[in-house]
């Protein structure tokens, strides 16, 4: 947050190949990504037993709120963005990216010619910087739909529950990153700070971490490289 909110254009970023976890959320962050067509982005945390704990979970709630249009059905819209951080999945180009919503229409831009793509992303600097950039301002009018959006979540992860689709642990990460995306137990939808997501945001990836099957999952991964079901 202090990159993204810094006087001067100090992060452009130029992703390619696997672009995955804290590598996503550093691009979701950036003033500008300039990204090589094969980029293979996203958030695979939930792999682990975790959710995104570097602004991702934020972010994408702070997104979700501004695809908010009058007349929208808001739980439809929570839900396919709940769904792309909870079923981990990863764009298969930077194209796909756009649509997932990790990269912005207008702002971001693609390199096709994967040699171009450093001298492209010096550029953007250089365009940045020579227009006058401006510091951002922190965003504290972001809407989450407090228990309504909590009571989908919820619903959803006790029914595939029950059906056997996921097991009790996966309900538990479920249930963090609907608390942090819909801004926790607000008994209505509400307007909040960014900072009022990151704190939600980072309570719910530590207390993930002290979970006995958490580390398991961790363990499998950096032991075998394979994913743990437990």
């Amino acid at each position: 947050m202090r990159v993204r909110y810094s006087s001067i254009p100090v992060l452009v970023v130029a992703p390619h190949g696997l672009t995955l976890g804290g590598g996503c959320e550093m691009s979701m962050h950036a003033d500008k990504v300039q990204a090589a067509a094969e980029t293979y982005i996203g958030m695979v945390e939930f792999g682990v037993g975790l959710i995104p704990g570097g602004g991702g979970s934020k972010e994408f709630a702070l997104r979700l709120s501004d695809s908010f249009r009058e007349g929208d059905i808001e739980l439809n819209l929570l839900k396919e963005k709940f769904l792309t951080i909870a079923t981990a999945k990863v764009a298969t180009s930077a194209h796909e990216a756009f649509d997932m919503g990790v990269f912005r229409m207008g702002i971001d831009e693609i390199s096709i010619n994967r040699s171009r793509l450093i001298s492209d992303a010096k550029l953007a600097v250089l365009e940045l910087a020579n227009s006058g950039y401006t510091k951002p301002v922190q965003r504290t009018d972001i809407k989450v739909l407090g228990k309504a959006g909590l009571g989908m979540v919820y619903a959803g992860a006790n029914s595939m529950y029950s059906g056997h689709y996921m097991s009790s642990h996966d309900k538990l990460i479920s249930e963090k990153l609907g608390w942090v995306m819909c801004g926790g137990d607000l008994s209505a939808p509400s307007k909040v700070s960014e900072q009022y997501l990151l704190d939600l945001e980072r309570e719910a990836f530590l207390s993930l971490c002290g979970e006995k099957k958490t580390l398991e999952r961790i363990q499998s991964i950096l032991t075998s490289g394979k994913p743990l079901r437990n």
